[in-house]
């Protein structure tokens, strides 16, 4: 594989899939802190509305649940550590790939590209081995 074919079929093809999945986590996370923060304050107004509505009685206990269910959502997707670790490794590789673009030290010598293949293969397979083990530990700590 040559350089142009390492950084346009793998190089940036990894970028966009980080970036991605960086993009959807943000998303779910500041959706479901957009929606905890409305029930909580809807929960926390309810007694001004509680003689005016018999549905209050229904209501409150159903966006308590809501509230549960959407924590252990949040804590079970992991969705602000994926946001966080997705963008970064996203922004990580884009240095190294402008940093081999522009000839800018490590890459400035005859091995460049080989130097280039060794580091963002290493952050891919950095990104990699921390996903196995968080899986690993999810799957001993479910037995």
């Amino acid at each position: 594989m040559d350089e142009t074919e390492y950084l346009k079929n793998r190089l940036d093809k990894q970028i966009n899939w980080y970036e991605d999945k960086s993009a959807i986590n943000k998303r779910q996370y500041q959706a479901s802190q957009f929606l905890l923060l409305i029930l909580a304050a809807l929960i926390t107004l309810s007694p001004l509305f509680a003689k005016k509505s018999t549905y209050l009685l229904i209501l409150v206990p159903i966006m308590g649940a809501l509230i549960a269910l959407i924590t252990g959502v949040l804590r079970i997707y992991k969705y602000q550590e994926n946001w966080t670790t997705y963008r970064t490794t996203a922004e990580l590789l884009k240095y190294e790939k402008y940093m081999f673009m522009t000839k800018t030290k490590p890459y400035d010598g005859a091995s460049a590209y080989n130097i280039l293949v060794q580091r963002v293969e290493g952050l891919i397979s950095n990104e990699n081995t921390e996903w196995m083990q968080y899986m690993s530990k999810n799957e001993s700590q479910e037995n």
